[in-house]
């Protein structure tokens, strides 16, 4: 039954254990097999250059071309294929804002099993509604309840089998994928910038960047209003973003960094850039007038920090991590 659950932190930790492993990089050889086992259900996206009105060499990764039109699917359907016969016979659960829980529930579908997402109740309707229409049973949560979930890999009443949206080796490796087509499709790119939520999609596109390309730069692009990752790299540790607030972008700009997802992210970026929200809507327009895409407030962060100064000369590559927003929303949103 879907239904809202309040839930504390101590009753979190009693309720039963979620086994954690410990965090190790995410090698090349991950990356590969995991392109292997998932080739029959990702798109190899197009890398296409936008003409940004100067001179700059910028070119949009197109995520939002996925078949749940955001990335997440690559680290889903790889989680989900690499879980044991025992294991997707309990049905798969996770937390999400809408893309991940798409992704799962697209991969739980693929294999005949069950999905239930513990879902942020301030998700796009147009997300839950993807959901829904997977397969997913949708638990609503707060953003805090959510948080403490992901933070514990546990949530009372789930006995089914967890995939984390981004605290996942697998789910990352999944990720990772989209680092390898990257150089292969410009192998002179000198900078990518990827969106940061939790920090699965930097750590794994940089993963895939930095185990054949030490040289090219990886850089994160965060919301003014959610920037913990550049907060954490200049107090030199993962740290709580202090006035963070609810957006737009909702797929990207976390309340905080997580030590572990820190000891991920930390090895194979560069840097982060902070962006405006009016850079933001001006990012989902430039998209959308040069591509004929659609990108959610996530989806356009990258090119909103590929466009400022910090992010110098390209090439430089931006992953369009998403297009799932309201149709309605989205016009408002970029007509002013």
């Amino acid at each position: 039954m879907e239904g809202r659950r309040r839930l504390s932190r101590s009753v979190r930790k009693r309720e039963g254990k979620t086994m954690i492993h410990p965090v190790r990089p995410i090698s090349i050889d991950d990356i590969e097999q995991a392109r292997e086992r998932i080739a029959g259900t990702v798109l190899r996206t197009p890398l296409v250059r936008i003409d940004t009105g100067d001179k700059r060499e910028i070119y949009l990764k197109l995520e939002n071309l996925q078949p749940t039109n955001a990335y997440k699917i690559r680290g889903a359907a790889n989680a989900v294929a690499k879980l044991s016969d025992e294991e997707r016979a309990r049905g798969v659960w996770t937390i999400s804002a809408g893309n991940a829980g798409q992704g799962v529930a697209y991969a739980a579908r693929a294999f005949g099993i069950p999905s239930t997402v513990v879902a942020i109740e301030t998700a796009p309707q147009t997300k839950l509604d993807r959901m829904r229409a997977l397969g997913a049973t949708i638990v609503p949560v707060s953003y805090d309840d959510a948080w403490v979930a992901a933070e514990t890999h546990q949530f009372p009443g789930l006995e089914s089998t967890f995939v984390h949206p981004f605290d996942n080796h697998d789910f990352i490796a999944g990720h990772g994928t989209m680092g390898l087509e990257i150089l292969e499709d410009l192998p002179g790119v000198k900078t990518v910038i990827c969106a940061i939520g939790g920090g699965g999609l930097i750590t794994g596109v940089g993963s895939a960047i930095k185990g054949k390309r030490l040289n090219v730069r990886v850089l994160g692009a965060e919301p003014e209003t959610a920037a913990p990752y550049a907060l954490s790299l200049r107090e030199g540790g993962p740290r709580k973003f202090p006035d963070w607030q609810a957006s737009f972008v909702d797929g990207a700009g976390g309340k905080s960094v997580t030590e572990r997802m820190w000891q991920r992210m930390r090895p194979v970026t560069d840097g982060a850039i902070t962006v405006t929200l009016d850079q933001t809507r001006d990012a989902m327009r430039l998209i959308a007038e040069r591509s004929r895409t659609i990108a959610e407030g996530a989806g356009a962060l990258a090119l909103a920090a590929a466009l400022t100064e910090e992010a110098r000369e390209g090439p430089i590559v931006c992953v369009v991590s998403g297009g799932n927003i309201d149709l309605a929303k989205f016009a408002e949103l970029v007509a002013g």
